[in-house]
């Protein structure tokens, strides 16, 4: 039989199917990357209907959702679509257009006489280790009547024309029960001829079971994502192909990374989002009839790798930071990176620059779209928000219907259509939480308007001040006004009676730029005397606290318990410190709970509340480390003191060989970031 697994839905509402199941479908047709991992996505090359009789024409169409870039592309689609349509209905296994069993047909009494179909490409992820491979495409054929997706594989001959590939055909079926029960499943005719090859075709039992578990648990999970798709102002396509070339040709920055920072994370970040750039950069040159590649200046560029990117594929442009990195030396003259402050004003504005660029640009995320507005009629943004900052400040929320992300990003976007441009939003393909961008690259207003949304910007940025002192206009000057009475009027207001016009520099007197030299205020700087006497009280209120919690131990000669202590909340924990203690944590960003999160070896704090932590509760990590990450580990082993053996009336919970601390000095190990730094000197 060609059935590879069913699972049974329960529509508990009553309003999810089956409607939920055609969502949950074309995520597999148009996204199959967020299933299987092998593949970068799919290019949507057409979307349209098809006869289901052997005369007529298909009358395809492209449709306005899901495909991304490449629908905007295809009158050629379109007719794509009807060619191959009547190429290969003929070849099917049943003849005559028909299905093979145990397929459900098409069609039947009383059900319409057209189907949908769209055609997609499959792109790997991967760069291919051989010769590259001719592209996967597939003819997904759509039968709302029967709750029928079926996917015919196609493979093109020497002479150009398109043929199923009879042995991977398959098909994700629907099925209502009764009352509130539904079944999905997935059906291949021939299990025994499938081909596998390990990208865009799993094994059947990966179908079986992955996918068809992804389907029915998004059949009727209605929860509508916040944020746009994927990469849904670009070509997939060319994505993909870009970035394997840049990744390629970056790799080896992940071996030379002289910072602290994680250069899996921050190298292969950076690739992405200069993939995206170069993609985005190269449409508009297309649409606007430009040869010459677009200019860039990179605001709080930080490492400056997006800018080496940038520089060395051929656009002009510089990156700012208030800090200079070790890693900028490494880039050579050719990449152009400047250490300087940038304060909102007329004299950080960019007349003759393209694009203005915020990638976790922090507290300049904001005043990016009102720079660019102000440079020039012609300058475009990107910017791509992180920490959460207003014009003078940390956000404060607003809406608690919201999440604090989806909160922020809607404020960016609103200063962006304030400063006239027609914001877009769009998902990057980072290793980030925060991948959110907007985009700013045309205006909704004619270059004779200027002045006016010139004041319009002035206007909402003093009304965003709801609490503030000072207000400020960056042409008339800044002036004392007491707004604590009042709640923000966001553009509609009108600028005060008595300000008089007067050069100005800065936009706002209570913007505080980040500092040059960052202070380490994570408890890292506290002396060791005093964050170990913390420790140590702690622990000990943990440990006396009733009722206590014993646990039988697991090595020893005697069967003897091992105290676990028992659990407080932070706050239970503050009352019991003294004052002078509290007051020197509250100098520290996250006071109390940075201290014992930094003492991973003895605290586990899980939902504000503070444990003693056993280790033989400790489940090695499922996920393959990097190879750094495996380096350091490695190199850590067996060099500090292990705080149990030393100070837990009971001892360490672990024999001596399973503990990654030493038990004694006996057993301590140089470190190896010591070894180094004598071998430098």
């Amino acid at each position: 039989m060609g059935l590879l697994g069913t699972a049974a839905v329960r529509d508990g509402g009553g309003s999810a199917l089956p409607q939920g199941f055609w969502a949950a479908v074309f995520v597999w047709l148009e996204k199959p990357q967020v299933v299987n991992r092998r593949l970068c996505g799919a290019a949507i090359e057409a979307k349209g209907t098809v006869p289901l009789g052997e005369d007529g024409e298909a009358c395809p169409r492209l449709a306005g959702s899901g495909g991304g870039r490449e629908e905007r592309a295809a009158p050629a689609g379109a007719a794509e679509l009807d060619r191959l349509w009547r190429e290969v209905r003929g070849q099917l296994p049943a003849g005559r257009g028909c299905l093979p069993p145990p397929l459900k047909p098409w069609g039947g009494p009383g059900g319409p006489s057209e189907l949908r179909a769209v055609l997609r490409t499959l792109l790997p992820r991967g760069r291919p280790t051989g010769p590259p491979a001719l592209p996967t495409r597939e003819l997904a054929v759509r039968d709302v009547y029967n709750g029928t997706m079926t996917f015919l594989p196609l493979e093109e001959n020497s002479e150009g024309k398109y043929m199923i590939k009879k042995c991977n055909i398959y098909q994700i079926q629907l099925e209502h029960i009764k009352d509130e029960e539904w079944s999905v499943a997935i059906v291949a005719p021939f299990p025994e001829d499938w081909f596998s090859d390990g990208i865009a075709y799993p094994k059947l039992a990966w179908l079986g079971n992955e996918l068809l578990s992804k389907l029915a648990k998004w059949s009727v999970e209605q929860k509508p994502s916040e944020f746009k798709s994927t990469l849904s102002l670009i070509s997939v396509a060319k994505y993909s192909k870009v970035y394997q070339d840049l990744k390629e040709k970056y790799k080896d920055m992940v071996k030379v990374w002289p910072e602290v920072t994680d250069p899996e994370k921050f190298v292969y970040e950076d690739v992405a989002i200069a993939t995206y750039l170069l993609i985005l950069w190269e449409e508009e040159r297309k649409e606007k009839g430009l040869t010459k590649k677009q200019s860039f200046v990179d605001l709080g560029c930080g490492n400056g790798l997006l800018v080496h990117i940038l520089n060395n594929e051929g656009h002009s442009g510089r990156g700012i930071d208030v800090r200079r990195r070790k890693i900028w030396d490494m880039y050579g003259p050719e990449t152009h990176l400047e250490e300087s402050t940038i304060m909102p004003g007329d004299s950080h504005l960019f007349p003759d620059t393209d694009w203005l660029i915020g990638n976790h640009s922090d507290e300049l995320t904001p005043w990016i779209p009102v720079m660019a507005a102000r440079s020039s009629y012609s300058c475009c943004y990107f910017v791509l928000p992180c920490c959460f900052f207003d014009f003078h400040g940390k956000y404060s929320r607003r809406q608690s219907k919201k999440t604090q992300y989806r909160e922020y990003l809607d404020f960016v976007a609103q200063v962006g259509s304030v400063c006239g441009f027609c914001v877009e939003e769009d998902c990057l393909r980072i290793p980030s939480t925060k991948r959110v961008s907007l985009i700013g690259r045309k205006r909704t207003y004619p270059p004779t308007e200027c002045a006016l949304i010139d004041k319009q910007i002035t206007r909402y940025i003093n009304n965003r001040q709801t609490c503030a002192v000072v207000t400020c206009d960056r042409r008339v000057g800044f002036h004392q006004k007491d707004h604590s009475d009042s709640v923000c009027r966001e553009v509609g207001s009108e600028l005060p009676e008595n300000e008089t016009e007067t050069a100005g520099t800065i936009w706002m007197p209570g913007f505080h730029p980040r500092e040059k030299v960052e202070q380490i205020r994570n408890c890292a700087s506290l002396p060791q005397d005093f964050v170990d006497d913390v420790v140590l009280k702690v622990a000990n209120l943990l440990l006396n606290a009733a009722p206590q919690q014993a646990c039988s131990s697991m090595h020893g000669e005697n069967s003897r318990t091992w105290n676990q202590g028992e659990s407080l909340s932070l706050k239970e924990v503050a009352e019991h410190l003294n004052q002078e203690t509290l007051k020197r944590l509250k100098s520290e960003y996250g006071g109390l709970q940075t201290l014992l999160k930094n003492n991973h070896q003895v605290f586990e704090v899980l939902n504000g509340r503070v444990h003693i932590r056993d280790w033989r509760k400790e489940k090695p990590s499922r996920k393959a480390k990097p190879e750094v990450k495996r380096r350091l580990s490695a190199e850590a082993f067996k060099t500090r003191l292990c705080w149990f053996f030393i100070h837990h009336p009971d001892g360490c919970s672990l024999p001596s060989e399973s503990c990654p601390y030493a038990h004694g000095t006996e057993e301590l190990r140089q470190s190896q970031s010591i070894k180094k730094k004598k071998h430098i000197q």
